[in-house]
């Protein structure tokens, strides 16, 4: 099987409900991982971009703040190590294209799907979450020669001097959590730097932005504003992805530090659950926080399938009902009809040029000191023209043509997801650690 893997269903209680604009399901690594497209004409260049603004991009600490592809490295298909293709398997990152598209690391994800709120689901999702965790560090450990795990805000400047590349960690979705929310010293103690209460569906910390079945809490939960304390104790970076309005707007008002939001987009470009209104976008930056753009198709703009595709897609969800209630032997038979079912009725794709409109619209309402890049690869990011991570530099490019500056854009790509690390770093009160042992 491809590494196009499938969770239990995540979005597809959310699509059954009526998002519009949602897409079709959900992957194991938390979003969507995006069928295999037709292969694009590439300039000799790689990339079609000049080799002054090569140069200049590859001279940057370039990090994105979303990297979902921890889901492959347990799956004997993948291979960090050896340069893979989009085109032929779906994926966007590994080690050879982080170097080809100047990539220096960031914020390698945690991400476990929402279940069941009961004790027997927490404790099935802390071990995977747990097992995640050390997915990355057992990767770290065997490519030590090319990347390293990352702990501060200098650890990441210093690695990619030596010429690694990045292993700082996140979580998306705290689920596996519990209600035990002193569980987040264990990850810390990991490698942990950044965490985020919500997923696809409402859950014990929080509302969520895609969960229409109407707001649980209006906002954070009781438990979720220990989370909130708990991380600013442990000096973690908060992240208002996925989560909802309200939600985010109670992170900024609890929060001691500025909180981040690791790949979202804008509603000013696409009015869609997962895009933030102005006022929010303003909030955000007005509090000393970033968005950082995501390039996930779904959301950046209206993606409409052909028909045949949505009668295939009906009749398939007739047939196996929602992924969220299915056994393994079932996910298994649902994962094969629906590779065959994307093989034969490919979804559409959006484009770099929206893209950067999301990301310029962002850029021009706040300016440069509050806005990134978390593209969501190998979660479901990557848009034609854009495919997969060897296409940074034309962000740079298309950036200066825009008029930013060097300045603007090193802080775009880096600068202001480190100034609120080291801003996290400083407000800390806990004692806790994390010994660097990779062996």
């Amino acid at each position: 099987m491809s590494l196009r893997l499938f969770s239990a269903g995540l979005l597809a209680g959310v699509c059954l409900t009526g998002l519009a604009a949602c897409n079709d399901y959900a992957g194991e690594s938390g979003s969507q991982i995006m069928p295999r497209a037709e292969a694009q004409e590439v300039p000799a260049s790689g990339v079609g971009v000049s080799s002054d603004v090569v140069k200049l991009h590859q001279g940057m600490l370039v990090m994105d703040t979303h990297l979902d592809t921890p889901a492959y490295f347990h799956s004997s298909d993948y291979n960090f190590s050896k340069r893979q293709s989009f085109e032929e398997d779906g994926t966007h990152v590994d080690l050879p294209r982080m170097k080809e598209g100047g990539l220096d690391g960031g914020f390698w994800v945690i991400f476990t799907p929402q279940g069941p709120l009961d004790e027997a689901s927490y404790h099935a999702a802390r071990n995977s979450a747990l097992m995640r965790q050390t997915a990355i560090r057992e990767m770290a450990a065997k490519y030590s020669d090319d990347v390293e795990l990352a702990f501060t805000a200098d650890d990441a400047e210093r690695i990619a001097g030596e010429g690694k590349r990045v292993v700082f960690q996140s979580m998306e979705n705290s689920y596996p959590l519990g209600t035990d929310v002193s569980l987040l010293e264990t990850f810390y103690i990991g490698g942990l730097r950044m965490v985020g209460p919500v997923h696809f569906r409402d859950n014990q910390f929080a509302d969520s932005a895609t969960d229409v079945s109407g707001e649980k809490f209006g906002g954070l939960s009781p438990l979720g504003e220990e989370l909130v304390k708990k991380a600013n104790e442990l000096g973690m970076i908060l992240d208002g992805s996925h989560a909802a309005d309200a939600t985010v707007y109670d992170m900024i008002e609890l929060s001691e530090t500025p909180i981040i939001l690791s790949h979202t987009g804008v509603d000013g470009i696409y009015d869609h659950y997962r895009n933030i209104p102005d006022e929010l976008l303003m909030a955000v930056a007005d509090s000393g926080g970033v968005i950082q753009i995501n390039a996930y198709g779904g959301y950046l703009e209206a993606l409409e399938p052909t028909p045949e595709r949505t009668e295939a897609l009906e009749e398939l969800n007739a047939q196996y009902g929602d992924p969220i209630n299915m056994d393994e032997d079932a996910m298994n038979a649902y994962r094969e009809a629906r590779e065959a079912l994307d093989a034969e009725f490919p979804p559409p794709r959006s484009t770099f040029e929206k893209f950067m409109e999301h990301l310029l619209y962002a850029l021009d309402k706040v300016g440069p000191d509050h806005v990134g890049m978390g593209a969501d690869w190998d979660g479901g990011g990557g848009v034609d023209g854009m495919s997969d991570i060897t296409f940074l530099p034309k962000v740079t490019a298309a950036l200066l043509d825009a008029g930013y500056s060097e300045e603007d854009i090193a802080k775009i790509w880096s600068g202001n997801m480190l100034r609120l690390m080291r801003q996290a770093e400083e407000a800390r009160t806990s004692e806790l650690s994390s010994p660097d042992v990779l062996n």
